[in-house]
């Protein structure tokens, strides 16, 4: 595996060949990335949310089935490639902590991943998933309501906190993914952090890009704003905070030699 310090190399090596893409580029490798993180979604939400029976006797264990099956969208995105805004929030800062990059440059990738993301993960939410009516039956539409009706319900406090919890988690699996050397173990060093924030139930601001718009399309008595304000501006900045201090500044500190 690749130590500690070759890991902070290869992500400050990763955030100067981010920067130097374009707006189209980045913009299509994050609409990419948000259809993603929308198709481990509904992977989860099939086999989580289509087992009452077993979340009546054990909801430990649907919840484990949930998270268990949503890392496939990160895996997507590390092995095939996309810009995934909750992993960017950490990769460049240990440039910007030696100096070796500006702000802008961070807050420019920000902008456009953020938006691709959003823009992906809303098309397989109504284009792939609503259009085609894979949840539209019980048990999966109760549980695309209530998962909504679940993260638009809590205190902006508490969102926030989960998004720290979450993408704490997120960027810790992509640390690990560039300490593997092969693509198994990448793969199995993505999967464990993710399924671990899924299963406690932290909030992604991207995976809920594809949540809770799947609702407000399947009929939940939610709305734009309440999804925006409730959810998407907590659940974003919790994740800015958990990848950008918890890992890629706290690691940048510890392991940039500069």
């Amino acid at each position: 595996m690749n130590n500690p310090n070759q890991v902070i190399k290869a992500a400050s090596e990763l955030a100067f060949k981010k920067e130097n893409y374009s707006n189209t580029k980045t913009l299509t490798l994050a609409f990419l990335a948000g259809a993603y993180i929308a198709f481990g979604g509904l992977l989860a939400i099939i086999i989580g949310g289509g087992s009452p029976g077993i979340a009546a006797e054990n909801p430990g264990l649907t919840k484990f089935f949930f998270g268990a099956a949503f890392p496939l969208g990160l895996i997507l995105v590390v092995i095939a490639g996309a810009e995934l805004f909750t992993g960017n929030t950490a990769y460049f800062l240990p440039n910007l902590l030696s100096k070796k990059q500006k702000p802008i440059a961070m807050f420019r990738n920000w902008f456009w991943v953020y938006s691709g993301n959003f823009i992906g993960a809303v098309f397989v939410a109504y284009f792939i998933t609503h259009l085609t009516h894979i949840v539209h039956k019980e048990p999966f539409i109760d549980a695309v309501h209530n998962i909504a009706i679940g993260k638009t319900s809590h205190s902006f406090g508490e969102t926030f906190l989960k998004g720290i919890g979450a993408n704490w988690l997120v960027c810790l699996a992509l640390w690990l993914g560039m300490a593997a050397k092969d693509v198994n173990s990448k793969i199995i060093a993505l999967w464990w952090p993710v399924m671990a924030f899924v299963t406690f139930g932290f909030e992604h601001s991207i995976a809920n890009m594809y949540f809770i718009p799947l609702a407000i399309f399947e009929g939940a008595d939610i709305t734009w704003g309440t999804f925006i304000i409730k959810n998407l501006i907590p659940a974003t900045l919790g994740n800015i905070v958990g990848g950008g201090f918890f890992v890629g500044m706290a690691y940048g500190y510890l392991n940039n030699k500069d």
